[in-house]
């Protein structure tokens, strides 16, 4: 149990359907699992799982997506596909991946950010951080890391971890 004053974070896990408009003014960690219709506008990391099918348009910061999404998205820092998603829509984002195996139909507007390197240096993680993400200790994601069950890269004596690297693997289930 930690005894630190940090504000508690906010997770969302929506395996329902829903219609509407959903809007988080607070930062928080939402995956959807079912179906959702209407409009989504998040802060923090929205992750569409690939069971998921969505029909909105999104806006937010992270966005992982591994399901079917009809709607246009906009990512303010990051947007990521990942197998076996479905994109139909276009998105605005200053950093985006599609991994093979996914799909991704529509246009492509890239963001410059106001300060790239400020930009980028927010999604790549070190240790404690990825600790404090994922809610374990910092010897277990070393542990991880050494073996190969999480995704980092080690420069010089420090590991580094992409944040949308790490979402599209909790979006995967490979993190349990």
């Amino acid at each position: 149990m930690r005894n630190n004053k940090k504000k508690e974070e906010k997770i969302l896990d929506v395996d329902a359907s829903m219609q509407g408009n959903m809007i988080f003014r607070d930062p928080v960690n939402l995956r959807i699992n079912g179906t959702f219709e209407g409009a989504l506008i998040t802060k923090g990391n929205l992750t569409i799982g690939e069971n998921a099918t969505v029909k909105a348009d999104i806006k937010g910061e992270f966005i992982t997506v591994a399901g079917n999404v009809i709607g246009d998205i906009e990512a303010s820092r990051n947007l990521k596909i990942v197998p076996p998603a479905k994109v139909v829509g276009n998105v605005k984002t200053p950093v985006f991946s599609i991994a093979e195996g996914s799909v991704f139909e529509g246009k492509c507007h890239m963001l410059r950010g106001k300060d790239d390197k400020a930009l980028s240096n927010k999604n790549v993680l070190t240790v404690d951080e990825v600790a404090r993400y994922l809610e374990v200790d910092t010897s277990l994601i070393l542990t991880w890391a050494r073996e190969g069950k999480l995704p980092g890269s080690k420069d010089k004596d420090t590991w580094k971890f992409e944040r949308a690297t790490l979402d599209s693997w909790i979006a995967n289930e490979k993190i349990k």
